[in-house]
């Protein structure tokens, strides 16, 4: 109770202001971020779900036993089955053919998300649910292209006569590969019997879709994993969410990083701005607990008391910090809701995990950075009451300050999520607090020399120069401290703002507006010619053009491999499967090399292969190994000279192996085109199938369009937190700024007493706070400039330079806060008489 009492008196003070609001500050932003990107996370989760057609998706080259779904249906999931296999498609008269992916799904199709027809080339798209009705069909328009078809006639398939009763405009479960986007005809399964096109030699992949609570998924995919390993089964795997593709899961990656990147920068803050407003606190406690002391209060109750009033001010700023979170989070879904194309009622409910993190945050922040404050009070001597040098604020122990930046460091590394981006943010708040802190305490002691070796000679602009240098070099410790903080704080702020602008648009460039939208494929070597002249017609001028064929990997350093040698189903995936292999001259667009010589895959003289750098980490392939692929019966083996990054997400023809030129001599190569399709797309898709029966032209438009989705959300959630966190920002200012206000003060005081005007004061400190916030802003640039590039290069993987303005804004706006900052503490000391500053500040 007595702790209770106190603290109403501090609060009632105003001293403890500043403190709790910078508590309540970072509970709320740290709750509200946390249940922001929860609930948003299970939106992109979701999105991510429609693209592989449910939360759990079994695939296999055969039928699958009855104890899948049987063991799905156990659990509570919803479930669907489709069949997917290529066929040729024919008019009835038998004399236009077309290459097709013809889809045969069941009941409750799809599970997840609706699909899109249209009645007619002109007519408008509708969107609805359940498989196409028994004897009729869904076509792409394509294919009415180039069989010479409309909507209401026959199509042939195989035995069996079906009515086009639609087109199908997009289908939420496509997929990732070349396979799923090739021109599609979905039928009913309850037709595929009749069309006789499944025979034992057939290539059919099944799937069974499904769908259900997140846990019931999980459990349900671990199971089918252990099931596929027992009976060690061949040609099945299990694709989950973060199995959409690369491309669709870099997207995710990035869109989870930058979510948590915003919580990170606003932990940062919320601490400098606690550390500060502890430290502020604890200043103008010292000599009121000297005097206790000297009344006769002992050490231990006057630390129990102050660390009680600590903990009651915590407990109520993480209350209201939570409860303002849920009301931030709140209203931000609300804004958001129209661009993620959920209702609210449909995402997630907050969760307690963000709300206890957030509230033990701010007790570990008040705890970790006030504790050192508290010591010192309990450690001021009542003789401190008669001599006030006996009362200063010391410098906290070593082993307490190591203790809170260690906890602080754990948190961060915790909101983080992944250890490379935990340890990026720790690191760089830990590592530049300790450089800031060394240049600003080697700058003191030049500042030092320098004025030891210049006298002051009058009140001109050198004069100020010096005094104002003098005022400084008088407090260096404090000025050290004061010059850290805000160094930290604009860290933080700049940062943001790159955020909110560069790195953002280096990760919107990463999907370029003119990023290709149509691939082609099984261009034979004699069409090539014709080919790109059809191209060059129609406006395309810019292409991905690369020779392509198809090898099985079957040795790696000469030993044999199988699927079966691996523990990761993707790894096992991977050797099963065949390869698209490739050559170039040059390196591939959104291609990276991070190890090895390029030359030696794409030089005249080259021998060697360059991988993917995702791909050899999952089959631990390094440099030098060497690699035996089976291309049509023929063994080629040659060794890994280099390892690329692909950025995935820029929608470029990308390739996991690369080969070397004079390998593709003799082999059945085809090729492949990527481009953007310029003006009526659907009219030059027909135009070229006519000319080319026999290409495939693939469509990633809906990819294309659902990753720009899933990035523009990000983006606005990203903004919308920038706001908040923006006044974190600002408290943490406002804190290092008023660190060393009572010192100033009195110094002010002081100066006026001996005779000096008001006017050459108010100049001196303008001066002295340039100086201040143009260091703490040129280091708060380079630190801000650091962190985003290794963010940008080690966690976002893509390409980003600091914008040339970003150290003289820094400098500039940092000065001008500082200046501002500076004038607001000293109007009332300019304004009074010195003697009764003197009295109010002793």
């Amino acid at each position: 109770m007595q702790s209770l009492r106190q603290l109403w008196r501090d609060w009632r003070s105003g001293e403890l202001r500043l403190l709790f609001f910078s508590l309540v500050l970072a509970v709320a932003a740290l709750s509200a971020v946390g249940f922001v990107a929860q609930r948003l996370q299970g939106a992109l989760v979701r999105d991510a779900a429609q693209l592989i057609g449910g939360d759990v998706v079994i695939v296999s080259d055969h039928p699958l036993k009855p104890l899948y779904l049987q063991h799905a249906q156990a659990q509570g999931l919803r479930s669907m089955q489709t069949a997917v296999f290529p066929s040729m498609a024919l008019d009835v008269t038998g004399d236009r053919t077309r290459l097709v992916s013809l889809k045969a799904v069941g009941a409750h199709y799809p599970l997840i998300a609706q699909v899109v027809l249209r009645d007619g080339l002109q007519a408008p798209e509708v969107s609805r649910s359940g498989p196409p009705e028994p004897g009729t069909v869904w076509v792409n328009a394509s294919v009415l292209g180039a069989l010479r078809l409309q909507v209401g006639d026959l199509l042939q398939l195989g035995n069996a006569r079906l009515r086009i009763a639609a087109i199908l405009v997009r289908e939420p479960d496509t997929g990732a590969g070349f396979i799923n986007f090739a021109p599609r005809v979905m039928m009913n399964r309850a037709d595929l019997p009749a069309t006789g096109l499944i025979q034992p030699a057939s290539r059919v992949t099944y799937r069974l879709a499904l769908s259900g609570p997140s846990q019931a998924a999980a459990a349900y995919a671990k199971w089918a994993q252990e099931q596929i390993r027992q009976t060690s089964a061949r040609g099945m795997r299990v694709e989950t969410v973060a199995d959409s593709g690369p491309a669709q899961e870099q997207t995710l990656k990035r869109a989870s990083d930058f979510l948590h990147l915003v919580a990170l920068i606003t932990a940062l803050m919320a601490a400098v701005a606690v550390a500060q407003s502890a430290r502020d606190f604890a200043r103008r406690r010292l000599q009121p607990c000297a005097v206790f002391k000297a009344l006769g209060l002992r050490q231990g109750v006057l630390l129990r008391r102050y660390a009680a009033e600590f903990v009651w001010l915590g407990g109520f700023a993480a209350a209201l910090g939570v409860l303002l979170g849920l009301a931030v989070q709140a209203a931000m879904i609300g804004l958001l809701h129209g661009l993620i194309q959920v209702q609210v009622r449909e995402l997630p409910a907050p969760g307690w995990a963000p709300a206890l993190f957030a509230g033990a945050t701010g007790m570990v922040l008040l705890l970790a950075f006030g504790l050192p404050s508290i010591l010192q009070l309990a450690r001021v001597p009542p003789l401190a009451v008669l001599r006030r040098s006996l009362g200063r604020l010391q410098s906290a122990p070593f082993i307490t300050v190591l203790a809170g930046v260690g906890a602080f460091g754990l948190l961060l590394w915790l909101q983080a999520g992944d250890l490379r981006l935990g340890l990026i943010a720790a690191g760089g708040f830990i590592g530049l607090t300790l450089v800031f802190a060394l240049l600003a305490w080697l700058m003191m002691r030049g500042l030092r020399r320098w004025i030891r070796g210049h006298a002051a000679s009058s009140v001109a602009a050198g004069g100020l120069m010096h005094m104002a240098a003098r005022q400084l070099a008088t407090r260096p410790w404090s000025a050290v401290i004061q010059i850290t903080a805000l160094s930290l704080g604009l860290l933080a702020l700049v940062l943001l703002v790159l955020m909110r602008t560069s790195l953002i648009d280096a990760w919107r460039a990463s999907i370029p507006a003119n990023a290709p939208d149509r691939f082609v494929i099984n261009i034979q070597p004699a069409q090539s010619q014709d080919f790109l002249a059809a191209l060059r017609r129609d406006g395309v001028n810019h292409e991905d053009w690369y020779p392509m064929l198809r090898g099985r990997l079957v040795a790696i350093n000469e030993k044999p491999v199988f699927g079966r040698d691996y523990d990761s189903i993707r790894a096992r995936d991977l050797i099963d499967r065949e390869f698209n292999l490739s050559a170039s001259a040059t390196l591939p667009k959104a291609n990276t090399l991070v190890a090895g010589d390029w030359n030696d895959t794409g030089g005249p003289d080259a021998k060697g292969l360059s991988v993917e750098q995702g791909i050899a980490k999952t089959l631990g392939f390094k440099l030098g190994d060497t690699l035996t692929f089976d291309i049509a019966g023929q063994r080629v083996t040659a060794p890994i000279t280099s390892v690329r990054h692909v950025d995935w997400s820029s929608m470029h023809a990308n390739f996991f192996v690369l080969l070397p030129q004079a390998l593709l001599k003799n082999q059945p190569v085809t090729y492949l085109a990527a481009y953007r399709a310029p003006g009526d797309a659907q009219r030059m898709d027909d135009t070229l199938v006519r000319q080319f029966p026999n290409l495939t032209v693939v469509d990633v438009g809906s990819l294309l369009a659902h990753l720009r989705k899933l990035v523009e959300q990000v983006i606005t959630a990203v903004q919308f937190l920038f706001l908040f966190a923006l006044a974190a920002g600002l408290a943490v200012l406002a804190a290092s700024l008023a660190l060393s206000r009572q010192d100033r003060s009195r110094e002010m005081a002081v100066w006026r007493a001996l005779g000096a005007s008001s006017q050459l004061l108010r100049r001196m400190a303008l001066v002295e706070m340039m100086w201040v916030g143009a260091l703490a802003g040129l280091l708060g640039a380079a630190g801000a400039a650091g962190v985003s590039a290794a963010l940008a290069h080690w966690v976002f993987l893509f390409p980003w330079q600091p914008p040339w303005w970003l150290w003289p804004a820094a400098m500039l706006a940092a000065s001008m806060l500082a200046m501002a900052a500076g004038w607001w503490s000293l109007r009332d000391v300019l304004r009074r008489a010195p003697g009764q500053s003197l009295r109010t500040l002793t």
